[in-house]
């Protein structure tokens, strides 16, 4: 059946930039059947697919050829994607050998003084993911690869780890001035400056993404709201439930047996690993980790300042350094460092450490796979209208413009940002759409006709809503890559820490609403209103959640 009509555009109630409520179908779908199922590669299967049914005018033919012919490999091809494929890869394998070769385990044995409960672990595992703040992906694969057997032997469920590293990971890269995120969103913002007017804006667009720090409620609530579930050892809804299963499981087990069965439960091939949980191995795990760091840091310096004029501040040094380029060689690097080590330490031979890690590639098989799915779907449903995009966030900024004033307008921004980054599965690529979007429309609606306006507590509010905005509804969606890669490297269930994160998710947005951005928007000050909602953040917590201890009372 086709959906065709006598005018070739079917949806013309829409405007030719959106597909209107249609441009909503394929990300619900996906999202719909991942929840209903918790099959993901099958949902999103289902997403692209009637997403290219829709923009086939419903003709199956044409939207299966366009869906395996054009849309899947330019997904595939396209050069950002093509590098964090590698820097997964080259992570994963790097972490094969790690573990293979017992440096991850001697590693462990560091943490082991500090981390010798529950709470220090969950402790240690936040602080990790605190001080990496410089990359999102880095963060969650290096933190959950590294803590999964310090979680395991301190009875921590593999769901709560992939829940501290996903609500570490995107919330500290985002609000950290030192990043692979700081480039984009100050490209963004100044993109939406250069459309009020102010066409030299790169010095005033960082003023501007500073400003919108202290009001970017959810990823600060998110990042304490961690800290607080690991002091108090207290948990609520399926995480206790998570948690339950996990101290029942293993409440009398308090060390894996050998650096051999650790390996084998994250399905890696290990031989000859000899005394692989020495404290001497340490360098086989400290060393390629700080190598994999230290380049990516360096090429972001040196790619910053090639690209950046000879003026730049650091900050645009930073903004101007390949990030993608950056993760590539760092994760080659320390790859390839692990590799080296192990067979100068002659741990392995050269065959056995390249089946090391060729296993640690095909751990991150699936995972790929499902970001490849993912970004195809977000890619689909990007700004674009006729017969290329659905322009699925672009539709809804017109209706929230339409119906939005000056005091609501960080809350409906936030909200919005929200839904648009849940139903495509990206943070970033939600804030590349709507900061240009959002700033225009921000301006005319408070009536600004001079740059002070532009440093007004809810002109802020409402651009880090957006920013905000957009980590929350990543953090729920489980078409998000940062939530996958999260389960993947915490050796999660998906669909089990898409369930087991999003109370907590959904806790810290709805505190960032009541006591943050409609506080603000009816012109409370920040210096009472930060406070005010970690307070509230905290006090609901103690009432909603009760001590993980209690499970072996019930």
């Amino acid at each position: 059946m086709s959906f065709r009509m006598a005018d070739p555009r079917w949806w013309s109630m829409a405007s030719v930039e959106h597909y209107g409520v249609w441009s909503l179908l394929p990300p619900l779908l996906a999202v719909s059947l991942a929840m209903l199922t918790r099959r993901i590669i099958i949902s999103l299967l289902a997403g692209i697919l009637s997403a290219c049914l829709i923009l086939s005018s419903g003709d199956p033919l044409v939207a299966i050829g366009r869906c395996l012919g054009e849309d899947l490999p330019r997904s595939f091809f396209k050069l950002e994607h093509l590098q964090v494929f590698a820097f997964t890869l080259m992570v994963g394998g790097m972490v094969g050998v790690i573990h293979a070769s017992g440096g991850m385990r001697s590693l462990v044995f560091l943490l082991e003084p500090f981390a010798n409960d529950r709470r220090r672990g969950q402790l240690s595992a936040w602080l990790a993911g605190l001080v990496i703040f410089f990359d999102d992906y880095a963060n969650t694969l290096l933190v959950g690869t590294t803590f999964q057997p310090v979680t395991d032997r301190l009875n921590i469920s593999r769901e709560k780890l992939a829940y501290i590293v996903d609500s570490t990971a995107a919330p500290v890269a985002g609000l950290s001035i030192l990043s692979t995120w700081v480039a984009g969103e100050i490209y963004f913002i100044g993109t939406g400056l250069e459309q009020i007017g102010f066409h030299d804006s790169g010095g005033l667009a960082f003023v501007v993404f500073m400003e919108t720090i202290v009001y970017r409620f959810y990823p600060v609530l998110a990042l304490l709201m961690v800290g607080i579930v690991a002091c108090s050892g207290r948990d609520f809804g399926p995480m206790w439930q998570a948690e339950k299963r996990a101290s029942l499981q293993y409440e009398k087990s308090r060390v894996r047996d050998s650096a051999k069965q650790e390996c084998a439960e994250t399905h890696l091939a290990v031989q000859s690993v000899g005394d692989g949980c020495a404290p001497r191995r340490l360098k086989l795990a400290i060393v390629p980790i700080t190598m994999l760091v230290g380049v990516l840091v360096i090429v972001l310096m040196v790619t910053g300042f090639l690209a950046a004029d000879t003026n730049s501040s650091w900050w645009e040094v930073m903004g101007a350094g390949d990030a993608y380029g950056a993760l590539v060689w760092g994760s080659i690097a320390g790859c390839a460092t692990a590799i080296f080590l192990s067979r100068s330490a002659k741990i392995g031979s050269w065959q056995e450490i390249i089946r090391w890690a060729l296993s640690g590639f095909r751990m991150m098989a699936s995972a790929l796979l499902i970001l490849w799915l993912a970004w195809t779907l977000a890619d689909l449903t990007s700004p674009g209208g006729s017969d290329e995009r659905l322009g699925t966030s672009i539709y809804l900024a017109e209706i929230l413009g339409s119906t939005v004033s000056s005091t609501w307008l960080p809350t409906m921004v936030f909200l919005i940002s929200a839904v648009v980054a849940y139903c495509t599965g990206t943070s970033w690529g939600t804030m590349s759409l709507l900061i240009p979007l959002v700033i225009p429309m921000s301006w005319k609606i408070l009536g600004g006709d001079a740059e002070a306006v532009l440093h007004t507590p809810v002109f802020s509010a409402t651009i880090g809503g957006v920013l905000a905005g957009s980590i929350f509804g990543d953090h729920c969606s489980p078409l998000s890559d940062t939530t996958i890669l999260s389960s993947r490297a915490s050796g999660s269930d998906h669909m089990a820490h898409v369930w087991t994160q999003a109370p907590y998710a959904l806790l810290a947005a709805t505190v960032s609403v009541i006591a943050g951005t409609i506080p603000v928007g009816f012109g409370l000050p920040i210096w009472f209103v930060l406070p005010s909602a970690i307070c509230l953040l905290c006090t609901i917590h103690f009432f909603l959640a009760r001590p993980v201890t209690d499970a072996l009372i019930d």
